[in-house]
């Protein structure tokens, strides 16, 4: 099972911060997620639209110039990074994936994921872009049916898993409220990944554990990564099948 920190480690730094991101290095997780919005020229690691949860600021991002919202001050003195600094921060150490939030143009996306490549140490199998806007998804695999794609959902459809796999998804990233044994088996044979968010108990991650899911989205980290490694010994595997050390999807 993979860990993933969400929006970094999220529970002890400032979320999508480069502080975040290298917390959550620190911990040696498989991957980090993150959220990205584009403002004028740019392409910026945050959440909301709106500015006052994580900034404390009031407005959304669309009533200040770039140079303002640079400004900000996104917890511990962390400012708002872009989506390259970021790239930059992880270098490849573990798996980047990408949620497009106020995304409508692709294509600096992709010409950033196609920099990282060439100029850092990532390869582009380290990349998932997700999205709970299938329409996006789409337009990604016609841009690039090289780049992967994440089905994000918080629902559990009458047909499961059917458009992740119309998607040419690698994943399908689902709410844990709305996960079943059935919907996972349904995911394993169209021979999609499941990843599952947010997950921050440890009771939580024994039951999925035992599920057969391959990754989970945590703000806790640390706490899943020693989990993995100590529990459950011989019961069951925690680690994907063919998979072992630095994991890369």
């Amino acid at each position: 099972m993979l860990i993933l920190a969400h929006r970094g480690a999220s529970a002890d730094a400032p979320e999508n911060t480069l502080l975040a991101f290298e917390k959550a290095m620190a911990m040696q997780v498989d991957g980090i997620e993150i959220d990205v919005h584009a403002v004028a020229d740019e392409i910026l690691v945050i959440h909301d639209r709106w500015l006052k949860r994580t900034t404390k600021t009031h407005g959304q991002l669309s009533d200040y110039t770039l140079e303002q919202l640079r400004e900000l001050d996104a917890g511990m003195g962390q400012k708002i990074p872009t989506l390259w600094e970021t790239m930059q921060c992880i270098n490849g150490q573990c798996l980047l994936n990408i949620e497009l939030k106020g995304i409508s143009d692709l294509l600096p996306v992709v010409k950033l994921i196609d920099r990282a490549v060439d100029e850092l140490n990532f390869e582009l199998h380290q990349f998932l872009i997700s999205s709970f806007n299938h329409h996006l998804l789409f337009e990604v695999k016609q841009l690039r049916p090289d780049i992967q794609i994440g089905a994000l959902t918080s629902s559990s459809p009458l047909d499961y898993a059917a458009f992740a796999q119309q998607l040419d998804a690698y994943s399908i990233n689902i709410d844990m409220d709305c996960l079943t044994s059935a919907f996972v088996n349904d995911a394993k044979q169209r021979g999609l990944q499941v990843y599952v968010f947010t997950v921050d108990e440890i009771a939580d991650l024994d039951v999925l554990a035992k599920m057969g899911v391959d990754g989970v989205f945590t703000n806790t980290p640390d706490k899943a990564m020693v989990r993995r490694a100590h529990k459950f010994e011989g019961e069951f595997n925690w680690q994907p099948e063919g998979l072992s050390g630095v994991v890369k999807i």
